[in-house]
């Protein structure tokens, strides 16, 4: 259930003064959101369901090494990257549409962007620069705490989601920047950004973070893959590599008539935000910025690297004719083992590392498909639509030698270590808060914006026990930076109405008897993410319990480099339209 206003006093009064300044700064966005061209939903579909399925073949975006081999020995080096406009053809059928990509270059520039190979314990130094136009692609939304440049120019900051660095270097929401730097935010500090590659080898992508803009920023593009590499670690696996290592980063995204990018420019109470809306879904499917693609593939193992990049769209893949994912990693880690499963679920952020066994197949060709509804757990459902279908594989001729391996062991840090009674706990609890009617106005942690002083202050080298409370109706995927994450235990809440009443009363869970309502059924955490992750799901109407280390999870040692610094780092939701509104918070750690 949403949180209904009025609350308790003080979070009351602090809503009645935000609801009147976002009245008024919308009133001058109202007359030309009512104005404006409405783009049906039933336009929306029509697009979708004109462009065939399965014609496009599967790109694979350029790779860009970020190291450099002397003397036998990677070292580190310097690489400039840009965003810029461009065009992109998402569909045969499609004009070139408009978007935001990163790239070495404005010829180069691609979604998604090129996937960068770094080098465990060697240094990355990347220069990122804004060549983005004076006016968005996208309709933005400022009754939500955004960047607005004075001078005009589109706000943009890199975050490299998963990594361990410097807080110099995390993307702060407040370190945006407009084109060859002409106006900054007030936590900017540096062009070029250093990434230590310190943490276990794995998968982790970069994309926008630019404060209230990240959704509309990653529709128009910008967003793009980071492996880390540990050959000691990687090469033993024997897992399939070169051209059977392929990455499919997914997202939804719909498309109007002439081909451009729909997003919407009416909120969905115009009078408070003009264009913000709670969850952007798109009705076409895209891999590597293909809508319905296909992929050439022999009878051998696969390795593929899924990425959920989609703004609010969880995803439940299945293989059409049963064949299982053999899943090795999850996030920016291995698993201790492979776990064998017919499905899986990915929220928004969320990146599976799997294995695919197409000599099994017993078909010529398999889909993969989608079967999560939206929003997730109990919205519209995608069975027996397009949205339920994401890709095809074609299988070429007869089975063919393949010296890959799954293995049967991988990593022994994956396992978590049970948190001490003397662990710091803390609560956290996710609110959605409505107008009388139910609609959604904004969404908060522990009933705080991110403006607010900082209440999540763990110190630096130690593990803290997170009890992560949700009550709201959606799921919503918790996305720690710079710490790992391991959920241990999800428990349902029990009488959760008076629980709920007292929340919206007290905000204190420990005086509203926690304790005594997270005594529910409880949910198993999949096999295939139990390890160390960057995202974890948040079940509505339960409280999930999470281990988070504040330190490097493979050697249980304290970061290299001051991660007490200014701007510090953040905690967040990872549905976008979240994130921008607002609901995210400071996290910033002590000596």
């Amino acid at each position: 259930m949403p949180l209904q206003v009025p609350l308790y006093s003080k979070m009351a009064s602090q809503m009645k003064i935000h609801l009147m300044l976002l009245v008024i700064a919308a009133a001058a966005s109202v007359m030309k959101a009512q104005v404006s061209t409405l783009v049906t939903q039933q336009t929306l579909q029509q697009v979708a369901a004109s462009l065939q399925l399965y014609v496009d073949p599967l790109p694979q975006m350029s790779t860009i090494k970020g190291f450099a081999m002397e003397k036998g020995n990677p070292v580190s080096v310097n690489l400039t990257i840009g965003m810029y406009q461009t065009t992109w053809k998402f569909h045969r059928d499609l004009p070139p549409t408009p978007i935001f990509a990163y790239g070495t270059s404005a010829e180069k520039a691609t979604f998604p962007g090129p996937t960068i190979i770094a080098r465990h314990d060697v240094p990355l130094y990347v220069k990122w620069e804004n060549h983005l136009p004076d006016k968005h692609i996208l309709p933005t939304d400022n009754t939500i705490p955004t960047a607005i440049p004075a001078k005009g120019g589109v706000p943009a900051v890199v975050h490299l989601h998963g990594g361990v660095h410097p807080p110099q270097s995390d993307g702060s929401a407040f370190a945006w920047f407009t084109r060859d730097y002409k106006e900054v935010g007030p936590k900017w500090t540096q062009t070029t950004y250093k990434y230590p590659n310190v943490q276990p080898p794995g998968n982790l992508w970069y994309h926008d973070h630019a404060l209230g803009l990240t959704r509309a920023n990653l529709l128009a593009g910008l967003l793009g893959a980071y492996i880390i590499e540990k050959p000691e670690i990687d090469n033993p696996m024997d897992l399939p590599c070169d051209n059977d290592d392929l990455h499919l980063i997914i997202a939804d995204r719909s498309f109007n008539t002439d081909g451009t990018i729909y997003m919407n420019s009416t909120g969905n109470i115009p009078s408070v935000h003009p264009e913000w809306q709670p969850e952007y879904f798109g009705e076409a499917i895209t891999v590597n910025g293909k809508a319905w693609p296909f992929l050439n593939v022999a009878r051998r193992r696969y390795r593929f690297r899924i990425l959920n990049s989609s703004n609010a769209r969880y995803l439940n893949l299945s293989l059409s004719n049963g064949l299982p994912f053999y899943v090795i990693g999850s996030d920016s880690s291995y698993l201790a083992a492979p776990v064998t499963t017919p499905t899986i679920v990915l929220s928004p952020a969320e990146i599976a590392d799997v294995v695919i066994d197409f000599s099994n197949s017993n078909t010529p060709c398999v889909e993969l498909l989608n079967s999560a509804p939206y929003p997730y757990p109990t919205g519209t459902s995608t069975i027996g639509t397009l949205l339920g279908k994401v890709m095809i594989f074609h299988i070429t001729g007869e089975k063919v030698s393949d010296n890959s391996t799954i293995p049967e062991k991988e990593v022994a840090y994956a396992n978590v270590t049970m948190p001490e009674p003397t662990t710091k706990t803390r609560y956290i609890v996710l609110y959605e808060y409505t107008t009388p009617s139910g609609e959604p106005t904004h969404l908060y942690i522990n009933g705080l914006r991110l403006e607010d002083p900082a209440t999540e202050t763990p110190k630096s080298g130690t593990t803290e026990l997170w009890h992560v409370i949700n009550l709201t109706p959606d799921n919503h995927p918790l996305h720690m930076h710079l710490g790992m994450m391991q959920a241990i235990n999800i428990t349902e809440l029990a009488g959760y109405q008076q629980f709920f009443d007292c929340m919206t009363q007290l905000n204190d869970a420990v005086k509203c008897n926690v304790t005594d309502h997270a005594v529910g059924k409880t949910l198993p955490v999949p096999e295939y993410e139990k390890t160390w992750k960057n995202v974890v799901k948040i079940e509505p109407g339960y409280m999930t319990s999470i281990v988070v280390a504040f330190k490097l999870v493979d050697t249980n040692q304290t970061y290299p480099f001051d991660a007490t610094a200014d701007p510090g780092y953040v905690y967040h939701c990872h549905i976008l339209d979240h994130e921008d509104n607002a609901m995210i918070r400071p996290l910033i750690l002590q000596p």
